[in-house]
């Protein structure tokens, strides 16, 4: 008899390490910055007054820019930069992120000063060639110096290619692929609005949905990479339990990763913990030998929310695309007159 609920036992199915309990839905909205503003130095950490002011100033701009406009005034001045209409679809959050009860001056805290580590010499051309065919030409506020889009500009020295010819030389973003900022990540970052996250965790997968472009990211979990040759959007995630933290590796990025100037040679460390109050600390480390000459670091909190990620319909009634395209043609048809 004895040996025979031994084999019995035998036939049990083995414990299984507790998982960290990951589902549900987060805010991840912070007014704390990416990298740390010069003036607080190597100071990772604000005060309970600093805190408050930032948070004070933010919301009284809010509300000034909420107030009536005239219905009577003017046009403003020829080649004036102005703000958008309004902010009503600015929801960045409303204060800093708090970690182990302190508030951050910075989402990064290595290297110590907050900020991004150098670019490697060819990751810093990289970025120079971006600025100077994207940025400079034909996204510069500066109305000197940028095109005011009421010319066929591209045409005026002979030149039959312009930055319209074609959907594809549109950004990511803009053609709804990918998330501006890298707020589908990873690493996954605050953006200045659509900030909710929805985790799903099952046995075997993880999904991490994102309200902006409404990107998916699967992680799989006691799983391997593909072959370096498949390349993703978003990479390609695995990921496994470290006593109550999910780790997250992500490799096999495509040409343009959604973090801003990395290559496809990145591998990016996540780490998401529970907190008691059912907040998740988000941590991660980010590196790209190619582009930044060390790794860097950061983290911050995603508050835990009892609400629903909406669908983000980014194509749904979305004729910007098709009229810049029109646009562009009847502005090189009247350059032609």
């Amino acid at each position: 008899m004895r040996l025979k609920w031994i084999n019995l036992l035998l036939l049990l199915p083995l414990a299984v390490t507790a998982q960290p309990k990951l589902s549900g839905t987060y805010d991840v909205g912070t007014l704390t910055p990416l990298e740390r503003p010069a003036a607080f130095g190597d100071h990772l950490e604000l005060t309970p007054d600093q805190a408050e002011q930032m948070s004070a100033r933010i919301a009284a701009m809010m509300a000034q820019d909420a107030a009536a406009s005239d219905p009577n005034r003017g046009a403003p001045p020829k080649g004036k930069f102005t703000n958008g209409y309004n902010l009503f679809w600015v929801d960045p959050g409303s204060g800093a992120t708090l970690v182990d009860g302190k508030f951050r001056t910075s989402i990064i805290t290595s290297p110590a000063n907050g900020q991004r580590p150098a670019m490697t010499e060819f990751g810093q051309q990289r970025m120079d060639d971006l600025l100077s065919s994207w940025t400079i030409i034909w996204r510069n506020p500066d109305p000197t110096v940028a095109k005011d889009g009421a010319t066929a500009w591209w045409l005026e020295d002979g030149n039959p290619d312009g930055p319209y010819d074609n959907l594809e030389q549109r950004p990511v973003a803009e053609r709804c692929i990918i998330g501006s900022r890298s707020t589908g990540g990873p690493p996954m970052l605050p953006n200045v609005y659509n900030n909710f996250k929805r985790i799903i965790q099952t046995d075997n997968h993880v999904m991490i949905l994102t309200e902006m472009i409404h990107d998916a990211r699967i992680v799989r979990l006691n799983s391997q990479h593909p072959d370096p040759s498949a390349q993703f959007w978003l990479g390609d995630s695995i990921g496994w339990y470290e006593d109550n933290t999910l780790v997250v590796e992500t490799t096999n990025f495509g040409p343009t990763p959604a973090l801003s100037g990395a290559s496809s040679a990145m591998t990016v460390i996540e780490r998401f913990t529970p907190a008691e109050d059912g907040n998740l600390l988000y941590q991660f480390t980010v590196n790209d030998p190619v582009i930044w000459t060390e790794p860097w670091s950061g983290e911050y909190t995603w508050q835990r929310k009892d609400s629903k990620v909406y669908e983000f319909a980014c194509h749904e009634g979305n004729y910007a695309l098709g009229n810049i395209m029109r646009g562009a043609r009847q502005l090189e048809r009247e350059h032609k007159d």
